[in-house]
C-alpha cells in the first residue's frame, strides 16, 4: 500500500529501480485486520477529502479524516501514509521524502511538472555525444535512462533493449554508478565510457559484470551529479524527453503506452 496513491496518479507505471528497498509481499488483509473505511457527512471538507483521494484511486479506504496542522487541509489516512486535502477537495499533498502535490481534478502532479522542466535543463549541459545510444532508424519517442552496470533491473532492461526499439523507442544511456564516485562500479562505468565501442562494452558488462579497464577524459561524474539534482533516487530512471519521470524499470509495451499517453496529453493541453 506504500505510495500507492502516488503510483496511481502516474497510472500505475512500475517504480521498480535498484535503489529501492524491496518490500516483503504482505499478502491481502483479513477482514479482522483492515480498518473499517471512514464516511463522513455529504457536503462536509472531510466528505470531499475522500471524493478527492477517490479521484486519483477509487480502490482504496480512507482509514480515517481530520483538522489538519496545516490550515485549509484534512489530514487522511490511507494505507498507513498520511495525505493532506485541501478542504475544497482540489489539491492532495503526499508529504515526506519524494512528496508530490497533486491537482485531483486535472489529475496532474504539479510537483512533478515543476521537476520536469528543471530536469530538462540539466540534461541539456550533457553532450549529445556523451549518451549512449540504442534507437531504432525511426523512433517515435526517445527516453533518457540512467544507469548503472551493477544494478539488477537496469540488467533487465537492458535485455530487452531491442524490444523498446522495436516499440519505437529510442534509448540514451546516462551514467549513474549508485555506489558513488571512486567506488569499483563507477570505475566500471568510466571504463565504458573509455571503451572506442561504448555500446559493446555497455551491453557486455551488464550481461557478465565484466569490463576491460580503461580511463581517459569522460564525463561519468558529471553525469552522476547531474543524476543527484534531477532528483534520482533509484537506477534505472526513466524521463521522457520534457522530463517526466516515468518510473525504474518499465516493460516496453508499458513503457510505449505512457509514452503515447503523455504525448497526447501534451498536445490536448492548451498552449
Amino acid at each position: 500500500m506504500k505510495r500507492i496513491l502516488l503510483v496511481a496518479a502516474l497510472g500505475a507505471i512500475s517504480l521498480s529501480a535498484c535503489a529501492k528497498t524491496p518490500q516483503a509481499d504482505q499478502g491481502k488483509p483479513t477482514a479482522a485486520s483492515t480498518p473499517a473505511a471512514v464516511k463522513p457527512v455529504s457536503g462536509t471538507a472531510e466528505a470531499r477529502a475522500v471524493d478527492a483521494i477517490a479521484q486519483l484511486n477509487p480502490n482504496v479506504e480512507v482509514e480515517s479524516v481530520t483538522a489538519a496542522p496545516l490550515p485549509g487541509f484534512r489530514e487522511a489516512i490511507v494505507g498507513g501514509q498520511v495525505v493532506y486535502v485541501s478542504d475544497d477537495g482540489r489539491y492532495l499533498f503526499l508529504p515526506g521524502a519524494g512528496g508530490a502535490l497533486f491537482d485531483t481534478q486535472a489529475k496532474k502532479n504539479l510537483s512533478e511538472a515543476a521537476l520536469a522542466g528543471m530536469r530538462t535543463k540539466l540534461l541539456a549541459t550533457i553532450p549529445q555525444s556523451e549518451r549512449i545510444v540504442f534507437a531504432p532508424p525511426n523512433p517515435v519517442h526517445t527516453v533518457t535512462v540512467f544507469t548503472d552496470v551493477e544494478c539488477g533491473y537496469c540488467r533487465k532492461l537492458h535485455s530487452e533493449i531491442a524490444e523498446y526499439n522495436a516499440q519505437g523507442i529510442a534509448v540514451e544511456y546516462l551514467a549513474f554508478p549508485r555506489m558513488g564516485i571512486g567506488s569499483e562500479d563507477f570505475e566500471k562505468m568510466v571504463s565504458v565510457w573509455c571503451s572506442s565501442d561504448r555500446k559493446k562494452a555497455l551491453t557486455e558488462a551488464k550481461t557478465s559484470g565484466k569490463v576491460t579497464d580503461r580511463d581517459c577524459k569522460n564525463t561519468v561524474t558529471m553525469q552522476y551529479n547531474v543524476g543527484q539534482r534531477a532528483g534520482l533516487t533509484g537506477t534505472p530512471m526513466i524521463l521522457a524527453e520534457d522530463g517526466t519521470q516515468l518510473g525504474g524499470y518499465v516493460p516496453p509495451k508499458a513503457l510505449r503506452e505512457a509514452l503515447d499517453k503523455l504525448a497526447a496529453a501534451s498536445e490536448a493541453a492548451p498552449t
